[in-house]
């Protein structure tokens, strides 16, 4: 591993203008991600900054919105009977993301900030990778693509987005807090990703030493049902093929309000409007849910490896949907 220099913040703004004016340094806090790259040798950082003291832990519950310290960690935010009572899809996000001992210490910030599980992002030896080192191209058109995107791609990227939990946060836009050197500012998640475009290195929109503080989460209504579903190669500690977040209130068999946000298929998280659009005053059966499913991948850009993505994610959206509904195809 590369050397670095370590130490430990004791205050949140020196944290932030400490990184901010070191292009070398990183922040660290539960470092599932950060210190798996580091010891790969995709990320050489030259100093750490470890946040994890600093008081952005804990989970406060409003009238509409839970906000959700940073540090908090995945599993205390699974615990919360809050999150169990109101928003079962982020539950089963957070306890089919990881397994207990990752969730014990991986942090709601960390989570969002993941890298992408590409392995050829995650492998110095591939020289090829816009992500890792942009304009060498990208190994993974040419690959290997089975756990690669179909929607939001680019010819110079198609690296998933790999995290469970931004997919029913998309869905319920949720808000990210951040400080950054100029201040704090918030962003709504569904702004916060980018997708790889012609600039595949940059992820997201935050700034070099910019720090989560907290995410909001707005509460669904009492009436509403929500569910997610994960499709993967085995029950345990695996990435999504496929998942989809969903969440409906239905009236008397019409559905009045509908979030849908899509994983597994996506360079970031995927909120399928155009099947919110479709659902929305429809009925609750198996023809709105195939057509809403349809609409969702109707801009997929599938490779031969990951053709079999576009179907698969369509019968998950559809199985998401009949599960909230309580409907049968």
């Amino acid at each position: 591993m590369h050397p670095f220099a370590y130490e430990r913040a004791t205050d949140m703004d020196q944290a932030v203008a400490v990184v901010a004016a070191d292009p070398a340094a990183s922040f660290l806090a539960g470092g599932t991600t950060q210190l798996d790259l580091m010891k790969d040798g995709v990320l050489r950082p030259d100093r750490l900054v470890d946040v994890s003291r600093l008081p952005l832990r804990g989970i406060t519950a409003g009238e509409s919105t839970l906000r959700v310290g940073a540090l908090t960690s995945m599993e205390e935010l699974a615990a919360d009977p809050v999150v169990s009572r109101r928003l079962p899809l982020v539950r089963e996000a957070l306890l089919q993301g990881a397994s207990v001992q990752l969730r014990n210490l991986a942090t709601i910030g960390g989570n969002l900030l993941q890298r992408a599980r590409c392995r050829y992002f995650r492998d110095p030896a591939v020289g090829a990778c816009n992500k890792r080192a942009p304009g060498s191209g990208c190994a993974a058109i040419t690959g290997i693509q089975r756990m690669h995107a179909v929607l939001g791609t680019s010819e110079h990227c198609i690296a998933l987005h790999a995290s469970d939990l931004a997919v029913p946060l998309t869905a319920l836009d949720a808000i990210v807090h951040v400080q950054g050197a100029n201040g704090p500012r918030s962003i709504p998640l569904t702004r916060f990703y980018l997708p790889p475009g012609d600039t595949p290195q940059l992820e997201n929109v935050l700034d070099h030493g910019d720090l989560i503080t907290a995410v909001d989460i707005p509460l669904l209504p009492q009436t509403a049902r929500s569910h997610y579903l994960k499709v993967r190669d085995r029950a345990s500690y695996e990435f999504a093929l496929t998942s989809a977040g969903v969440a409906l209130v239905i009236d008397d068999g019409t559905i009045e309000q509908a979030r849908v946000a899509l994983g597994g298929v996506g360079t970031v998280p995927w909120r399928a409007r155009d099947a919110e659009e479709i659902l929305r005053g429809a009925p609750a059966d198996s023809a709105t849910f195939h057509a809403a499913a349809d609409a969702a991948v109707a801009g997929a850009r599938p490779l031969p490896g990951t053709a079999f993505k576009v179907d698969l994610a369509r019968r998950t959206l559809v199985r998401a949907l009949e599960t909230v509904a309580g409907a049968r195809s």
